[in-house]
C-alpha cells in the first residue's frame, strides 16, 4: 500500500468513526421517539376511555386526578417531542456533513487539488450538529423527568 493511499485511508477514518457515532445516536433517538409516540397513543386511549365514564364516575376524586394527570402529560409530551425530532435532524445532518468531509478528502487526493478547507469546515459543522443534537436530547431528558414527576405526584 503506497503512503498516499495509507494517508487517504487514515484521514478518512475520523469522519467514518463520526458517522458510526451518529448512527448509534440516531438509533437511540429513534427508539426514544417510538417510545414517546407509543406513550402518547396510550394516554390518548386512556383519555378517550375516561371521557366515556358516566357523570357520576367523572365526579370521583381519583378519576378527576387521573384526567388532570393525563391531560397534563399530553400537554407536556407535545412540548417534549420536538426536541427528539430536532435531535434526529441534527444527527442526520451531521452524518451528511461527515460523508461530505470524506468526499472532500477523496477529491483532495484524486484530483490533486486543495480541498482541505472544505474538509475542515464540513467536519467542524458536523461536530456542531452533534453538539446541537446532544443539547436537544439533554433538554428532552429534562422534559421526560418533568412528565414522570406529574405521573408520580398525581398518584
Amino acid at each position: 500500500m503506497s503512503p498516499s493511499i495509507r494517508e487517504l485511508i487514515q484521514s478518512m477514518l475520523a469522519p467514518g468513526v463520526m458517522v458510526n457515532v451518529c448512527a448509534l445516536m440516531l438509533l437511540v433517538t429513534n427508539n426514544k421517539y417510538s417510545a414517546v409516540v407509543d406513550r402518547i397513543r396510550d394516554l390518548n386511549e386512556e383519555k378517550r376511555e375516561l371521557m366515556e365514564l358516566s357523570p357520576e364516575e367523572l365526579k370521583d376524586e381519583h378519576t378527576q386526578a387521573r384526567i388532570y394527570s393525563v391531560n397534563k402529560q399530553l400537554e407536556m409530551f407535545q412540548r417534549r417531542i420536538p426536541f427528539i425530532v430536532r435531535a434526529v435532524l441534527s444527527y442526520t445532518i451531521a452524518v451528511a456533513l461527515y460523508v461530505l468531509t470524506s468526499l472532500f478528502i477523496g477529491f483532495n487526493y484524486a484530483f490533486d487539488a486543495d480541498f482541505r478547507i472544505f474538509s475542515f469546515v464540513s467536519f467542524f459543522l458536523g461536530m456542531i450538529c452533534v453538539l446541537v443534537g446532544s443539547i436537544y436530547l439533554a433538554r428532552e431528558i429534562i422534559w421526560g423527568y418533568r412528565i414522570v414527576s406529574v405521573e408520580i405526584n398525581t398518584n
